[in-house]
């Protein structure tokens, strides 16, 4: 389990930072970036509707199409003002969420669940319509080309994803009071300590390795920033835990060895992009 973790972690580092490094040459489009936020995303959207069951079951078509529409929906407003491009994005979340209602009162032939379906669509077009967009939009936090972009990204991939493996290493090695028990028996509190630990370490390499640091450079800047995001990244693995437990199910799926399913590679990400563009935006961003 171990080796196998080891060698499909380092083939994901690699696709990760290849991806960053080559789309740094093809600003402002990113269509790299692009090919793989899409994959993910509709990989990701089929996985939880199988996950949720047929017992569960949102608007299939709506989530699928819906989900790639919000991935779309960042690059056509790629050239406009940061607030312009929140607002299609705005708009597109609405005008979906009302397709939903639209979908429903198109098909209703009698009470069969509709309501829970619209509800488990919605939920399917905010975990991974709108949050994943806070990763995408990192890109042009700043002008088309510009290094910190490709820093910003890999804050949000490498520091919740470091946290995740300081965690796990530091819990099997010191790990004996249990954070969780009823959603992640295996997660303690030292393994959580050690997580935040790897989260700052990352964080600092990261910002003074670029060659423009999108944290500044400062010291207890880069430390609140790795223990925020790191944190954001815990929660989000226990929020797809939460989903895995109320399914009844150990893994997402089986489609990446050793770590389980996309979701469970995605889900510290989406928890951790919205704090890494909020602390670049309200922060460090507006300092540059």
């Amino acid at each position: 389990m171990l080796t196998t973790r080891l060698w499909m972690g380092a083939v994901l580092i690699a696709l990760a930072v290849g991806m960053l490094a080559v789309d740094q040459w093809l600003a402002p489009y990113y269509p790299f970036l692009f090919v793989f936020y899409l994959s993910l995303a509709l990989a990701a959207c089929v996985e939880l509707i199988t996950l949720l069951g047929p017992n569960r079951r949102p608007q299939i078509l709506v989530s699928v199409l819906g989900v790639t529409i919000m991935v779309v929906a960042n690059w056509v407003g790629q050239r406009d003002t940061i607030a312009q491009t929140w607002l299609t994005l705005l708009a597109c979340l609405t005008a979906l969420h009302l397709a939903v209602f639209l979908w429903e009162m198109a098909w209703f032939v009698g009470p069969e669940r509709c309501t829970e379906r619209m509800a488990l669509t919605w939920f399917i077009l905010g975990y991974l319509g709108l949050l994943p967009c806070f990763f995408a939009q990192l890109r042009w936090l700043y002008e088309p080309g510009d290094a910190r972009g490709a820093a910003a990204l890999a804050l949000a991939i490498f520091v919740p994803k470091g946290c995740d493996i300081g965690a796990y290493v530091t819990g099997r090695l010191l790990g004996r009071r249990r954070m969780t028990p009823n959603l992640s028996p295996k997660k303690t509190w030292e393994g959580a300590a050690g997580g935040l630990v790897f989260a700052v370490l990352i964080t600092i390499g990261i910002d003074r390795l670029v060659p423009r640091p999108v944290i500044g450079g400062c010291l207890p800047c880069e430390i609140v920033f790795g223990l925020l995001v790191g944190a954001a990244g815990m929660l989000g693995d226990l929020s797809e835990s939460l989903l895995k437990r109320d399914c009844l199910k150990k893994d997402a799926s089986d489609a990446v060895p050793g770590f389980g399913g996309v979701l469970d590679v995605l889900d510290a990400v989406l928890f951790a992009a919205p704090v890494v563009y909020g602390c670049l935006y309200f922060g460090a961003a507006r300092a540059q």
